[in-house]
Parts: structure tokens; C-alpha cells; sequence
């Protein structure tokens, strides 16, 4: 067949188009590799009971501690919860109640307390005050003031106060003077943890209740990470069989000498002695 010039530039075009638009090849699959993760997971503290102990279910715990072999709790007063009150006192544990030492009013709203150099040291929830005892006589030799908007736990390493305030830090602070030496910001794998609560200092770490949980995170005082994490849930619903009222965890305490751990929550019916490595 004969082909002029002008057919054989109608015919190129055509067979471009035609090849351009011709069936696609078949895709193969690909399979991806899965993403590792390699975010470090935070040791879970396992813990087994030892003993229990009667705990007054008005109790409001807000600090718990041991003080030369005699555990001690100091208590808030919420608005709702008219049968509460702001005080503390060593604890008999044959009965739960609080030998009080010492009361506040209501609307400053007692919080954490510890002993350091002879003396307690006592926050108010958001009066930005703290109260001084005697540590013998629990009579009140003065008062103190703290910049953090709230006052929440209390504890220490022996030279310093710590105090958390609801935020992701802890302030470490000068007993003399109350100035403020540092705070530690306080994370998990680099993501700040809020709320820290009740606080207890056990061998070298700080151990933290955290509000609205049923959690104790161990916390390395050095860098302010997480270094376990204790799930105390098991506790709180039996607690609340007992009581319907109890609510969230709060309150760790340790006696150095005997080795012994205290846990309890805020109106519980029941002091857990519990043992994990530490």
C-alpha cells in the first residue's frame, strides 16, 4: 500500500496517542517493613501485700510518712465533704484514726507534711502558706511562704524540702530560708507528667502519687525521669467495695528502718502494707 507525505502525518500522531492510552501494567504489592518501636518501656513495680490496717474512712489523705517508727497522715477538708478535716497526727493502726497533733482551718485546706531538723513542715493547698511544728511538742513556732501557686505533696531528701504543687515539677527548697534551690521537671520518656501528688523519698528516688490515678511513678531526682511505674487500681476497687466513697490513690510511706511500705487512699477504709523492690 502507497502512502503520500500527508497520510504519514495523520498516522504518526494516531499511533502515539494509542500507545500512550494502552492498558497500565499491573502493580506488584509492596509490603512495607513494620515500624519498630523503639521507645524505652517504663519497668512496672510489682507489688505483693503483706498486711493490712484499719484506716478511718473520713480521712482525707493528703500526706503520708513514718517519724521514728510511728506513722503519721495529715488530711484536707473539701467544701463537699462536710465530715472532713485539715489535720495531722500519728495514726493508730489498730484502729485507723489520727491522734491529731495539730488543726487548721478549713478553708486553708491542709496538705502534705514532712519532718526535717526537728521541726514539721505543713503546705495549704492554695493560700501559698505553709505551718512549722515543733517536731516534739507539734506546737506552732511559725509560718512560710511558697511562690507555687498550690501546695500538694511533701517530702525530703534529708538536706532539702521537695514539694509538688499539681504541675510536672517538684521544687526542691531550703529549709532554713525557703529559697528555692532548683525544680525538677518531671517526664516519661521525654513527655512531662502532670499532677504529681503525694510524695515519699525511698532510697534515692522519689516516689509520686499522681492525682484522678491509681499510680506511684518512681522518679530519679537527678534528671527527673521515670523510672517505674506502680499501678495500685486492684487496691481502690477493693477499697471501694468497702467504702463506695473512697477515691483515688494517695499516700506512701516508708520506715527505713523496718524496710515497711504504707499505701492508702483518700476516705479508704483499709492502710496496705505492701512490698516491691526498692
Amino acid at each position: 500500500m502507497n502512502f503520500n507525505m500527508k497520510n504519514l502525518c495523520l498516522f504518526i500522531p494516531v499511533t502515539i496517542i494509542c500507545f500512550a492510552c494502552g492498558p497500565d501494567k499491573p502493580k506488584e504489592n509492596i509490603t512495607l517493613p513494620p515500624v519498630e518501636n523503639t521507645t524505652p518501656k517504663i519497668p512496672e513495680l510489682k507489688f505483693s501485700i503483706e498486711n493490712q490496717y484499719p484506716h478511718d474512712v473520713n480521712s482525707f489523705t493528703e500526706g503520708l510518712l513514718f517519724h521514728e517508727g510511728k506513722l503519721f497522715e495529715s488530711t484536707g477538708s473539701p467544701d463537699n465533704l462536710p465530715q472532713t478535716k485539715s489535720v495531722f497526727g500519728s495514726v493508730d493502726l489498730k484502729n485507723g484514726k489520727i491522734d491529731v497533733k495539730a488543726e487548721i482551718d478549713r478553708e486553708l485546706f491542709g496538705e502534705g507534711i514532712v519532718f526535717l531538723n526537728g521541726k514539721v513542715f505543713q503546705l495549704t493547698y492554695k493560700s501559698q502558706t505553709g505551718f512549722i511544728y515543733d517536731g516534739k511538742t507539734f506546737k506552732n513556732i511559725g509560718k512560710f511562704n511558697y511562690t507555687n501557686r498550690e501546695g500538694w505533696g511533701l517530702t525530703t531528701d534529708g538536706k532539702h524540702l521537695i514539694m509538688s504543687d499539681g504541675t510536672s515539677y517538684l521544687t526542691f527548697m531550703d529549709p532554713s530560708n525557703f529559697s528555692v534551690i532548683k525544680r525538677l521537671d518531671v517526664a516519661e520518656n521525654g513527655y512531662v507528667v502532670e499532677h504529681l501528688n503525694e510524695l515519699e523519698f525511698i532510697n534515692g528516688f522519689i516516689y509520686a502519687n499522681i492525682w484522678t490515678t491509681n499510680l506511684i511513678v518512681k522518679i530519679d531526682p537527678n534528671s527527673g525521669d521515670i523510672v517505674g511505674k506502680m499501678d495500685l487500681s486492684a487496691l481502690m476497687y477493693e477499697s471501694k467495695v468497702k467504702n463506695p466513697n473512697a477515691l483515688e490513690t494517695n499516700g506512701i510511706a516508708y520506715d527505713s528502718v523496718s524496710n515497711k511500705i504504707l499505701v492508702t487512699g483518700k476516705l479508704w477504709p483499709t492502710i496496705y502494707e505492701i512490698k516491691f523492690p526498692i
